[in-house]
């Protein structure tokens, strides 16, 4: 095929493909696609000089020669018996027919030898469109005719032949060209008309500007309404239209345009495809723009959830990057491209990147179970493995904790999830549990005495927990008498703990003084034995003792 005949196709693909990469906030750089193993070589079929080996290369040859006014060339395009200048004039008619009716869909048609076979009991036909006419709708079809030494070409089917002359006296819409200048239509850079740069460089610009001027009066006209009408002085004129919104207005306008004036087959498959992009390039914004707002606002709602905010960013940008990638997928789809290589090769880079972030991954997903779970909030004081500290910052990756020295740890989040965690400051109640050692001297009166003082304090107080208390003569030890005091105290943190239990203690030394008892200290006997010297000298042996002196501290099991 010659290279004028997809002037317009290439421009279409090369301006949209550059349209939707100016348009999309984000895009990847550049992604790696494996070459394809390569096939065992098949027989080629011989090579058309025309371009007929394929349906889309029969249709838009075809249109090439019509739009040359070379009716010899495009009357070789049609199956028919006819031949010289009513074979011309065939030609002539069907090329006019397609222009005006034909839907813009020729990225759709089949660029294969064997066709898109959308019918396996027509193998050899395919549908390149459907045209509205008086007597319902007509099948502009081709089909797979073979040549003998030639080979097999796609020509116009003669059924679709033997319906032209009637539908093309219904056409009656005059061509936009026909409104122009002659050097806007005759004039040409790139094979394409000059009237189409302009559109495309000036009218599109200028179309975007009107939608921004629509935004801004329809601004002003609320705005207005609202403190005219509503008496809402501080209202503030706000964006009704933002930019993705202004992107579909422009499509839409497209849309009605190509609808409304009279433009060629390729012409009209430039602009509907450039609208198709533009409203891509839109939506994608537009639900960037959603996720952006879905994060601000969930973000807004559960401030107090830890690492909310870390977490959401990183369902946002997936979001993100999903919505990319799917805006792509669907663009080269419509051009025809099979993405199935550069999915594969996608696939085998992710799993050799998730091999080589093993630990990152590890931690990344330890971090989400930690914020879903919500087992650390930043504040929370806890003990992880022999790490006691403050939480300052829980991310997705890892931790932070600044410890009782007020340095700062980073744990990642993987070794987190698999230490033992205990956190101190979201315990209810603060165990209160001294064991009091009594002397021996201690008399069971006074015992009993100092147990029921101590029961009678501890359940008629009011920061401890009254079905918690506990006070038992606990055992006959080697130095002591043992006295265990159990309850849970209500404080909401440590310090407040801390001031009721010196309180308690203060108020326990004075029942057990007042009961005439004494706490015991730890003592030792010591027992000297004469020697034989001493025996035949008449030495009596003497029993000397001697008290200790040394206080034994015993606080209980309190945890800090």
């Amino acid at each position: 095929m010659n290279t004028s005949d997809e002037g317009w196709i290439h421009l279409g693909r090369v301006f949209a493909v550059s349209l939707l990469l100016l348009l999309t906030p984000a895009m990847w750089s550049q992604v790696g696609v494996p070459k394809a193993p390569a096939a065992e070589a098949k027989p080629e079929p011989p090579k058309d000089t025309l371009g007929r080996n394929t349906p889309r290369g029969t249709v838009l040859g075809f249109l090439n020669a019509a739009r040359k006014g070379n009716g010899e060339i495009a009357a070789l395009y049609l199956n028919t018996p006819l031949r010289g200048p009513e074979a011309e004039e065939l030609a002539r008619q069907l090329a006019i027919v397609l222009n005006r009716r034909l839907p813009a869909r020729l990225n759709e048609l089949s660029d294969t030898p064997e066709g898109s076979i959308p019918d396996p009991l027509k193998p050899d036909e395919d549908l390149v469109g459907t045209i509205a006419t008086s007597t319902g709708d007509l099948d502009i079809v081709v089909e797979r005719v073979d040549r003998g030494k030639a080979g097999k070409v796609w020509l116009f089917s003669p059924k679709t032949l033997q319906a032209i002359p009637d539908v093309f006296p219904e056409l009656n819409m005059p061509t936009v060209e026909k409104f122009l200048p002659d050097f806007l239509v005759k004039r040409r850079l790139a094979n394409v008309p000059l009237f189409q740069w302009l559109a495309i460089f000036v009218g599109l610009p200028f179309l975007y500007l009107l939608t921004g001027l629509l935004d801004r009066g329809i601004s002003r006209g609320i705005g207005a309404f609202q403190r005219n009408i509503l008496r809402n002085v501080d209202v503030q004129a706000q964006r009704i239209l933002p930019p993705p919104l202004r992107l579909l207005l422009l499509a839409l306008v497209i849309g009605w345009l190509i609808s409304r004036v009279g433009l060629p087959l390729l012409a009209r498959q430039f602009w509907s495809t450039t609208a198709l992009v533009i409203a891509i390039a839109a939506c994608m914004w537009l639900l960037i723009l959603a996720n952006g707002w879905g994060e601000r606002y969930l973000v807004r709602r559960r401030p107090d959830m830890s690492g909310s905010a870390a977490f959401l960013r990183l369902v946002r940008r997936v979001m993100d990057g999903l919505v990319l990638f799917a805006g792509l997928l669907f663009t080269l789809y419509h051009f025809g491209i099979n993405p199935t290589a550069a999915l594969t090769g996608l696939g085998v880079g992710g799993i050799a990147v998730a091999l080589a972030a093993q630990k990152t991954l590890e931690n990344l997903i330890a971090g989400i179970s930690l914020i879903a779970d919500q087992a650390v909030h930043v504040g929370d004081f806890l003990k992880v493995g022999d790490t006691l500290g403050t939480v300052e910052e829980v991310g997705l990756r890892s931790t932070r904790i600044r410890t009782m020295d007020r340095t700062l740890v980073c744990l990642p989040n993987g070794q987190i999830s698999n230490m033992s965690l205990e956190t101190l400051s979201v315990r209810d109640k603060f165990w209160f549990h001294p064991v009091l050692g009594l002397r021996y001297e201690t008399t069971s009166l006074q015992m009993r005495t100092v147990t029921d003082g101590l029961h009678k304090l501890l359940a008629g107080h009011s920061s401890l927990d009254p079905t918690s208390v506990r006070v038992r003569f606990l055992r006959i030890g080697p130095s002591t008498l043992d006295v265990e005091l159990f309850a849970y105290v209500f404080a909401h943190d440590w310090n407040k703990f801390l001031e009721i239990q010196e309180n308690l203690l203060l108020r326990v030394m004075e029942i057990i003084e007042q009961a005439g008892a004494e706490i015991a200290f730890p003592s030792q006997t010591m027992y000297l034995a004469a020697d034989s010297s001493d025996r035949l000298a008449g030495i009596t042996p003497k029993l000397r003792g001697r008290r200790g002196g040394t206080q034994r501290h015993d606080e209980g099991n309190i945890p800090h």
